[in-house]
């Protein structure tokens, strides 16, 4: 396709006789699947800086267990992020990978605080956080070329 995108477009006969095709994105299923393990990686990753970092480096009170907090509640809105997005693309609809697409700024955010805005930043962290905000990105124009294709199809 010109947009760069390997389209699926399989004509498939329903059971009245009809053509349908298929528009659902391999390439940003995929991206999807593969950020899901990655993000477990990284929240692993985390947790285990977390532990580092709470054993060797001076923390003010209640900072350490603030930031912990802030990561468990970045994977829950990873979390629905991912299954909206892999359930808007398979089934064709333009809701799920909408709200995959705004949630994926909230996801930005919390990302870039751990990799700007949290007390100390180590060398792997920002490898990791740069990893994964270039998944976020690779989703979102993924997913807004789904959209347009999804809207396109639409009877």
């Amino acid at each position: 396709m010109a947009d760069g995108q390997a389209q699926t477009s399989i004509a498939q006969p329903n059971k009245k006789g009809r053509t349908q095709f298929i528009r659902s994105s391999l390439p940003y299923q995929i991206l999807l699947y593969l950020n899901g393990w990655y993000f477990a990686f990284f929240f692993v990753c985390e947790i285990l800086l977390f532990v580092f970092k709470g054993e060797t480096l001076p923390y003010a009170t209640n900072v350490l267990a603030a930031e912990v907090i802030l990561l468990f509640l970045l994977a829950i809105v990873e979390a629905l992020r991912l299954f909206f997005g892999k359930r808007g693309n398979l089934t064709e609809q333009i809701m799920g990978v909408l709200v995959c697409v705004f949630l994926s700024i909230a996801t930005i955010f919390g990302v870039l605080f751990f990799l700007l805005w949290q007390t100390y930043v180590l060398r792997v962290e920002i490898i990791l956080t740069a990893i994964q905000l270039f998944f976020i990105g690779m989703e979102i124009i993924f997913g807004i070329i789904s959209i347009i294709t999804f809207a396109k199809g639409a009877p």
